[in-house]
């Protein structure tokens, strides 16, 4: 299996030395669950030009700084690239903005919410589970790092997870059992030690104190990174046998 890691952020330049860039921590959460997959990336957010969407079994789309809204090159050609991999049957996974841009894409809309800042570990309730991400678990934790929330569903789009806090925490796209596209608001591939060193030198100036000291005394709950990265190769597995 070849997967296609489209990377639409960096990591501050502080962090990536301990941390690694975002295409390494995909590689990482991904790589028990497919030890023999030919995992690249493509660094969309230096406006490279994208590949064909058959170069790829299947593409994850990372997290970044960017909202979906920014006037950026690269943001266009991406939704049409995601667009064409929907229209070809190529199976793509949305992580954070990831997600948000794929429902922007086929016809959602993600916008930065009122509700502020989602940040540290939160908990999703899972509903409209698909069989082949198993029949005993009813919710999950994830680190959160965002501002930004899908507020409106693409015709496509099934809920299959939310909280309180967000209310379309993650989606399926077309037949859940055979989908096109799964996405997440939180992030499976980031730690609770890169959450913690985040707040620190990124958010320390423009989150408020009572959100940092929250968020990061939540870090030791329990997270579903691993179940997360089995349920992103079964997905793409299961468009490749389709």
């Amino acid at each position: 299996m070849r997967i296609g890691i489209l990377e639409t952020g960096d990591v501050h330049e502080a962090l990536i030395g301990e941390h690694g860039d975002y295409p390494s921590m995909f590689e990482k959460l991904l790589r028990p669950h497919a030890p023999d997959a030919d995992i690249f990336s493509v660094p969309v957010v230096r406006n490279v030009a994208l590949p064909d969407p058959g170069d790829a079994d299947g593409w994850v789309v990372t997290g970044s700084r960017h909202g979906v809204y920014d006037d950026l090159p690269w943001i266009e050609p991406l939704k049409q690239f995601l667009r064409d991999c929907v229209a070809r049957k190529i199976p793509i996974a949305g992580i954070c903005f990831g997600h948000q841009i794929l429902a922007e894409a086929l016809g959602g809309r993600a916008e930065k919410s009122p509700k502020g800042w989602g940040l540290g570990v939160q908990r999703y309730k899972l509903e409209n589970v698909p069989s082949w991400m198993g029949e005993d678990i009813d919710a999950f934790g994830g680190y959160a790092l965002h501002q930004d929330q899908v507020t409106a569903l693409p015709p496509s789009a099934t809920r299959i997870a939310s909280s309180d806090f967000c209310e379309n925490a993650a989606l399926v796209y077309g037949d859940p059992e055979h989908p096109d596209a799964i996405s997440v608001q939180s992030h499976p591939e980031f730690s609770a030690k890169y959450i913690d060193d985040v707040i620190d030198v990124r958010l320390k100036d423009s989150v408020v104190e009572p959100v940092r000291s929250r968020a990061k005394s939540s870090l030791g709950d329990p997270v579903s990174n691993d179940e997360w990265g089995g349920w992103i190769v079964k997905f793409l597995k299961l468009a490749a046998q389709a």
